[in-house]
């Protein structure tokens, strides 16, 4: 299969973006959702390590160039309506989020429909502020 015809297969969106799931493949945590374009896609297959399109920077961003914290990638699924990407990984260091926990999905809801919110179930692993010196 040559390299456009795997790509085709993806159903991206109108900005040319697919969602994606970052999962841990050890613990089966689901550690972060974030957009490839058809590049970030590419790369991640060349590189074996994540690379996401970033809609705030608007640019490609391969997880960890700063932090350090990257993406292993031992597998990449695509869903059965083909229009989201799972990618199971190893994480290095065990921090995926910019806040210095292991998953971005921190925040638990706690409560009711009146008197709910959400609350931080997982403890900062290291310091966001050492994290991109």
């Amino acid at each position: 299969m040559s390299a456009a015809k795997w790509l085709n297969k993806v159903r991206w969106d109108d900005q040319g973006l697919v969602p994606v799931i970052a999962q841990e493949a050890s613990s089966n945590d689901v550690l972060m959702f974030a957009w490839m374009n058809r590049e970030a896609l590419s790369r991640t297959v060349e590189l074996g390590e994540a690379v996401y399109w970033s809609r705030s920077r608007k640019k490609l961003w391969h997880k960890g160039e700063e932090s350090g914290h990257v993406q292993k990638v031992l597998e990449i699924r695509l869903d059965c309506d083909e229009d989201v990407v799972l990618l199971k990984i190893e994480q290095v260091d065990s921090i995926a989020c910019h806040t210095g926990r292991h998953s971005c999905f921190f925040q638990k809801f706690e409560g009711t429909l009146h008197d709910g919110d959400w609350l931080a179930a997982d403890p900062v692993l290291k310091d966001p502020e050492s994290i991109y010196k």
